[in-house]
């Protein structure tokens, strides 16, 4: 079943630091999976349907709610819906992982008495499997292979159990201030007793979950006025982070069409290492310095053992030939130089611990590797081995070292992309190069670049953000806030933004939620905010209801 480019644009997200729930406006969890980010989906109707498994939690007979929003500083989702019979507040979270994924969805009451069906459909690896179904004492668990789901109701309601087509369903009537609760945990299916997770109660569970995100946004050290907006994308970019190995992932979904044409992309669940020195400076301009140090930690394990050998993208524990045989990238080179001399300058904690050695043999490789591919592929190529072989330099001589290459190449790289030599004319990569030192944003080079690239069709939303801060850096301040504003109103009714976006539909397109898209829109108030006045962009964050106690 093709699926619908607008689908993605339903689903708000929730986390654990482990994985993620995809969860839409008809209150329907259609994506989870577990017990990892990159494990085989148990909820996967995003992909094909109801019959791929999902979790729906809506009063009877409602299509769609009224309005929803994360509270405050937040990954947890209040959504209302209004009815004939009255209001009811849904409220969905998952709790930071402590031992195993836990996702908890909580029915209030607000106005009325209003009836409201649970219907919990599990089907195991990516909607292939429909689970063995039964019930241990208050608890109703599902079993399939090495998984297990246990599900247990936390107040009044009824439930009914279908066996034959895996589905268990709940009915509850809430009046007003009456709550109920139904808390679902995966373990794996060779324990026989019910996971601790299910005997807390829900409101505990609501009130921990709340304080630790609380926590973690109050040590972001940015105060500008877009606050609201960079808060709500630090904590996406927190939440698509695995908390065990420090890894990154571009985002929790996969095989989401990217293009108008519905063409498919591939899988979102894995660490890419484009923008990561970028993204690492961000960071570290917002105060999250141990996020940076555990990024960073990531990244010198998992290129470990042949830093020549160099991948564009890697697994959650820096697993290899995620997507086969793969050539050496320059660009790859050039992102994981420029990271490690940032962590150097920045004095993150692990970086002396072998970076020196590592600098030096990614600097040897990239020169190696351009001479025999480079010449010739890309201004990109050009770009980013400059980038390689300038960092590289600066490392050693930050640790006291020599320079690992001869500083031939690096100048006739500089030439290369000043000049236009072999590349003339305007290419995309030619707005990385202020910010990589190479060229400033007022370069005929750069400037070309601005105003002379086509127009695409579904351009990543990170490289219309990058073009605002090249704009700004040239001191066209109104341009880069009209290009920010323009991305600000793609987002979707909770903040989220995917991967690409269609600037003629606002449509959002590929992957979602996006990091990269999510730490340029950081970046990019970082860099606007001395730039432009409070009165020329809008301060507020998307709506916000009021919680309950």
């Amino acid at each position: 079943m093709k699926i619908r480019s607008t689908d993605i644009e339903d689903h708000a997200l929730l986390g654990d630091l482990e994985t993620a729930a995809l969860v839409g406006r008809d209150g329907s969890v259609d994506w989870l999976c577990l017990p990892r980010f990159d494990s085989p989906a148990a909820f996967a109707a995003l992909h094909g349907g109801p019959g791929r498994g999902f979790w729906r939690l809506a009063p009877r007979d409602a299509d769609e709610c009224a309005y929803r929003a994360y509270r405050a500083d937040t990954l947890v989702l209040d959504t209302v819906w209004e009815t004939p019979d009255g209001a009811v507040r849904i409220t969905d979270f998952m709790p930071p992982r402590a031992t195993r994924p836990c996702l908890v969805r909580r029915v209030e009451g607000m106005r009325g008495a209003v009836p409201v069906r649970g219907v919990l459909r599990l089907r195991f690896h990516h909607g292939r499997i429909v689970p063995w179904l039964r019930q241990v004492g208050p608890c109703t668990v599902a079993v399939a292979g090495p998984d297990a789901v246990w599900a247990r109701i936390d107040g009044p309601g009824s439930e009914t159990l279908d066996p034959a087509t895996g589905t268990s369903t709940v009915d509850v009537t809430v009046t007003a201030g009456q709550s109920c609760a139904v808390t679902l945990v995966w373990a794996p299916s060779h324990l026989t007793e019910p996971p601790a997770e299910l005997a807390v109660p829900a409101q505990t569970l609501l009130k921990e979950t709340v304080e630790f995100w609380r926590r973690w946004a109050a040590r972001c050290t940015y105060e500008g006025p877009w606050r609201p907006a960079v808060i709500r994308s630090l904590l996406t970019w927190k939440a698509l982070t695995h908390a065990p190995t420090g890894a990154v992932l571009s985002a929790p979904t996969a095989w989401i069409p990217y293009g108008p044409g519905g063409e498919p992309g591939g899988d979102g669940r894995v660490c890419r290492l484009d923008g990561l020195g970028q993204g690492l400076a961000t960071l570290l301009r917002c105060g999250l310095r141990a996020e940076a140090t555990a990024w960073v930690e990531w990244l010198l394990r998992t290129v470990a053992g042949d830093p020549a050998a160099l991948r564009s993208t890697y697994g959650i524990a820096g697993e290899r030939g995620l997507l086969g045989p793969e050539p050496p990238r320059l660009d790859a080179y050039g992102e994981v130089l420029d990271a490690l001399h940032l962590a150097l300058r920045a004095r993150l904690p692990v970086v002396r611990l072998g970076s020196g050695r590592l600098a030096a043999e990614l600097t040897r490789a990239v020169e190696g590797a351009w001479r025999e591919e480079g010449p010739g592929v890309s201004v990109r190529a050009d770009v980013l081995a400059w980038a390689a072989l300038d960092r590289g330099e600066r490392i050693a001589r930050l640790l006291g070292g020599p320079g690992a290459t001869e500083p031939g190449l690096r100048a006739a790289l500089r030439h290369r992309v000043e000049s236009g030599e072999a590349h003339g004319l305007p290419d995309p990569a030619h707005l990385l190069l202020p910010r990589l030192g190479l060229l400033p944003a007022t370069h005929p080079r750069v400037r070309a670049a601005l105003d002379g690239l086509p127009r695409q069709p579904a351009p990543r939303v990170a490289d219309a953000l990058l073009r605002a801060r090249v704009l700004a850096g040239a001191g066209r301040e109104a341009e880069a806030a009209a290009v920010f504003a323009r991305v600000l109103d793609a987002r979707d009714d909770v903040g989220l933004l995917a991967e690409r976006w269609d600037p003629r539909t606002g449509d959002r397109l590929g992957d979602a939620p996006a990091t990269a898209s999510h730490l340029a829109l950081v970046d990019t108030a970082l860099a606007l905010t001395p730039r432009v006045r409070p009165a020329q962009h809008a301060t507020a964050d998307r709506s916000t209801i009021p919680e309950s106690p």
